[in-house]
């Protein structure tokens, strides 16, 4: 007998037109899958995620899986994308998907901006997130997990992609969060393989 592995989330007509063509593209923008977008939007309803920062924004795809959450959730996301023109499509797609939503998007080196939003937050002009995913430059990993530590809040949930398909490159930060005894961490199995990190 066949069991359904998923029971995944129906949105607007609207909505999932744009989701099929974004599909579509998927390898040529390194999108979720549509199996790990459902656990991604699922995650952060369960954790009534209010404040979530995004590494990778790209064409939006997870971006629009993330926001339909956070209209739940009545939260806000940031979202981080290194090529404007991908972002522009990816604002486009937002604008459509999820008007009433909170975006605010950031163009640039991702490290750069993590630095200036920890500036922020030191500074008491940013609260910290509570949900941070991460799907960009593999090799930066480690890079960003030392910054995001110091931003994200108690009880927080990072999620990071791609990591059985590019363990090599994310080996450093899988091993940093395994060590970690203020992190809970999980690697599932589940699109190209995602870690779970819970701060304590």
């Amino acid at each position: 007998m066949e069991i359904k592995k998923v029971n995944e989330l129906c949105f607007d007509e609207t909505t999932e037109n744009i989701l099929k063509e974004l599909e579509k593209t998927r390898t040529d923008f390194w999108n979720l899958d549509r199996q790990s977008a459902n656990f991604l939007n699922t995650l952060i309803k369960i954790n009534n995620s209010k404040n979530v920062l995004e590494i990778g924004t790209s064409n939006g795809y997870s971006g629009v899986w993330i926001l339909k959450a956070l209209k739940e959730t009545n939260g806000k996301l940031t979202t981080i994308e290194f090529w404007e023109k991908r972002q522009s499509v990816a604002r486009a797609n937002f604008k459509t998907c999820c008007p009433n939503v909170v975006v605010e998007p950031k163009i640039g080196s991702a490290i750069v901006i993590l630095e200036d939003l920890l500036d922020e937050i030191q500074k008491g002009k940013r609260e910290k997130f509570d949900f941070v995913f991460i799907d960009a430059n593999k090799k930066e990993y480690i890079s960003y997990f030392n910054l995001i530590d110091k931003m994200i809040a108690e009880k927080g949930i990072i999620l990071a992609d791609n990591i059985l398909s590019h363990y090599e490159k994310v080996q450093d930060y899988v091993e940093n969060l395994f060590n970690r005894e203020d992190y809970q961490s999980q690697i599932l199995d589940l699109g190209a393989g995602m870690m779970l990190s819970r701060k304590s």
